[in-house]
């Protein structure tokens, strides 16, 4: 051979010897059914396959927000406590859990046990420990919307603690609270709308500061809240207490099946939030996937799909992440680890539980039926209890009213109630919904917790081409006057 066509053989029979025992080293592709994937499996599949890989790579956050506040509305912030013990057992650091409670219900004079807050009849205390990041009035949406955005410079009081995050880190947020059709109920005004809250999670992507983020949602007609609204390409996998169209309920309630201690007056959790806390806490979360948490907080709060005082649990947006496992978003308790994932539900049903809707009446009488006919305090507990009574057949009657100016007595019940079809959102223009709200506000006084009900009234005037003027001028010929107990006064401020 030529010594040139050698000097060019050599280098090339050097990089394919080279090339060989690099190929001999790397592990050999198995060509099994369980490699391969098909089309709309791959995304998840390649989820999947990296949450293995870097053993979830990334840090991750919560954000846990009860939106309440008021003894009566008890469950909410237990909910939030008990979440966050979840969080802390499964190895998350308090300076990644951003914690938004009102925080008066531990210290609150009708607390059998001051200082501690419990979330199941024979549960341990869950408020012990639990970061008070924002509480009070800076319980509010623009500190939710500012932290969610990871923007220190919007909030306003409070620890400061927002979610920092990066792109190869995963979040997970749990909001207990009341709820209507397409608005979350807040301690302070305005209340949080759907279409806002989905706006802020896009701007959330579009920053590229997350891998993924798991939201879980317990309110009334907490469906309506992402459907229609919430995109299923940005890596954002939410599950709800209810449909768009139903309550969602209370549990461990004075005279139901479990009930709380004798000595409370009202219910310690909800549903759906304590189906999935109860899950989370004897299971290895190591192993079970976010799927297979939902079928079974599904049927638990079903009850056995028979929605006797349950509702629709649902979910939205990317649902291949439900591939994942919990581990990835909320730890494990490493106690948990020899636990062994059923498929049946081996949690006890709640045979009984009480319309969300309705806790606060269970609450206030209760309160009033307990006291003695003697004691001073039984005329204020009557006092609060037909107050809010009366709020309710305010907002009821004039809702009901103004529908009937509006579209004739005949079909104002038909429109104010219709339900649009599954997959479509409450309304077309959610600026028309907010400027109804404030017009009814104006003359009939505040919605408050109750009155998110009829969100879907108002949307539903807007979806059929009133004009703001049009209800603002009906709203004063259906309430003459502000009724003036403090359900109804709108020195909070506006709802909407």
């Amino acid at each position: 051979m030529a010594p040139a066509r050698l000097l060019l053989v050599l280098p090339l029979a050097l990089l394919l010897c080279s090339h060989f025992a690099v190929s001999l080293a790397r592990p050999r592709l198995r060509l099994e059914p369980s490699n391969i994937w098909l089309p709309s499996e791959r995304a998840a599949g390649d989820e999947a396959a990296a949450e293995e890989e870097d053993g979830g790579l990334g840090t991750r956050w919560a954000v846990l927000i009860a939106g309440s506040s008021g003894y009566y509305n008890y469950r909410h912030q237990a909910d939030v406590c008990h979440a966050y013990q979840i969080m802390k057992k499964g190895g998350l650091k308090d300076e990644n859990i951003i914690v938004f409670m009102y925080d008066d219900i531990a210290h609150n004079q009708e607390n059998p046990r001051p200082g501690v807050i419990i979330n199941h009849p024979q549960g341990g205390d869950v408020y012990a420990g639990v970061p008070k990041d924002y509480t009070g009035d800076e319980v509010n949406v623009n500190n939710l919307f500012a932290v969610l955005l990871g923007n220190k410079t919007a909030v306003s009081g409070g620890s400061g603690k927002v979610l920092d995050s990066g792109p190869n880190d995963h979040i997970f947020v749990f909001y207990s609270d009341h709820g209507g059709p397409g608005v979350l109920g807040m301690p302070t005004y305005p209340y949080l709308y759907g279409d806002d809250l989905v706006d802020v999670l896009k701007k959330k992507h579009a920053a590229g500061t997350y891998k993924s983020l798991v939201f879980y949602l317990e309110a009334c007609e907490s469906g309506s809240i992402f459907e229609g609204l919430l995109p299923n390409d940005i890596n954002i996998y939410a599950t709800t207490a209810s449909n768009a169209e139903e309550s969602s309920w209370g549990t461990y309630c004075p005279g139901e099946y479990p009930s709380p201690p004798p000595e409370y007056d009202t219910c310690l959790g909800d549903l759906y939030s304590v189906a999935w806390m109860e899950d989370s806490d004897v299971h290895n979360l190591r192993t079970e996937s976010l799927k297979q948490q939902y079928n079974l907080v599904k049927e638990r709060t079903s009850v056995e799909n028979t929605y006797y005082s349950g509702s629709h649990v649902m979910q939205y947006g990317s649902l291949g992440l439900n591939a994942h496992h919990l581990f990835l978003y909320i730890g494990s308790n490493p106690t948990n680890d020899n636990a062994t994932f059923v498929e049946d539900n081996s949690l006890p049903l709640m045979t009984k539980s009480v319309n969300q809707r309705d806790a606060d009446l269970v609450y206030f009488w209760q309160k009033y039926r307990k006291l003695s006919e003697s004691s001073p305090a039984k005329n204020e507990a009557r006092k609060q209890l037909l107050e809010m009574m009366a709020h309710r057949s305010h907002i009821d009657n004039s809702v009901e009213l103004i529908g009937s100016l509006l579209f004739g007595s005949e079909d104002g019940p038909r429109v104010i109630k219709a339900v649009r079809a599954t997959g479509e959102p409450l309304v077309d223009d959610w600026s028309c919904l907010k400027s109804m709200v404030r017009a009814f506000e104006a003359q009939c006084g505040s919605l408050a917790q109750y009155g998110m009900k009829h969100m879907r009234s108002f949307a539903n005037i807007c979806n059929t081409g009133i004009s703001a003027e049009a209800m603002a001028k009906v709203a004063a010929q259906a309430c003459t006057n502000i009724p003036s107990n403090p359900w109804s006064s709108i020195h909070k401020g506006f709802s909407a």
